[in-house]
């Protein structure tokens, strides 16, 4: 009997170990990639503009008065909505989209992601969407799995395989993106390999060259953390 308690007291040192371990890794990049997301507050990180502005063509077009006055509004908007809470970037379901505040080209990526039931978001890539996120139990196409490239009306828009965790626990994105080719693994499964992304916004042009990273959202709670990113 005591050599049981003594086992299970070494497994508890060991499980608290690791736990702690675990912890102080959250939001640390691996080797060769940089934190998008600090852990503490929302640096490196803006609000999206509201419509018609959330679209890169339109914003282009803007002076730089009228670009710095709804950048503005939208920074604003951020803060009411998105926060940070134990290393995990919060959203309340309300407001806009969370955008970096860099432009990015061709890059490699990790992001983990939650989403509680009936969750909908997704990834823009150069501000364009979307790889997507969402509840697979939902009656709308989603038990195809996430990971997909869904605004695609040429290339394939669905992942090849449906790899999502049970709604509430945590998933890993690895994105890469070169050119117009973009591959995808949802939790180390290769779900999107090497597809073109089409530029939504007019699909008569190629994808813009470079853009801002997106985190999506479609008026629901959402948690993101271990946000990496290299720049290729």
């Amino acid at each position: 009997m005591r050599c049981t308690h003594l086992f299970l007291f070494a497994l508890t040192l060991v499980v608290g170990a690791a736990s702690v371990q675990a912890e102080e890794k959250l939001n640390t990049p691996p080797e060769g990639f940089t934190a998008l997301f600090n852990g503490k507050d929302l640096t490196n990180w803006k609000g999206l503009m509201k419509g018609p502005n959330d679209n890169p063509i339109k914003r282009a077009a803007l002076s730089p008065e009228d670009a710095k006055k709804f950048q503005a509004e939208a920074d604003e908007d951020m803060r009411k909505h998105w926060s940070v809470k134990d290393g995990i970037i919060v959203f309340d379901g309300k407001g806009r989209s969370l955008s970096t505040a860099k432009d990015y080209g061709d890059f490699e990526m990790y992001v983990d992601w939650k989403i509680e039931p009936k969750g909908d978001s997704g990834i823009y890539l150069r501000g364009t969407p979307q790889v997507q996120i969402w509840d697979t139990e939902l009656k709308n196409g989603a038990h195809v799995g996430s990971g997909g490239l869904y605004n695609n009306k040429t290339h394939p828009s669905t992942p090849s395989v449906k790899a999502d965790k049970p709604v509430g626990e945590w998933n890993t994105f690895y994105i890469k993106m070169v050119g117009d080719k973009v591959t995808v693994k949802l939790n180390g499964v290769l779900v999107v390999d090497n597809i073109p992304l089409e530029n939504y916004w007019d699909y008569s042009q190629p994808i813009f060259a470079k853009g801002p990273i997106e985190l999506q959202n479609h008026g629901n709670t959402l948690y993101f953390r271990n946000i990496y990113i290299k720049e290729l």
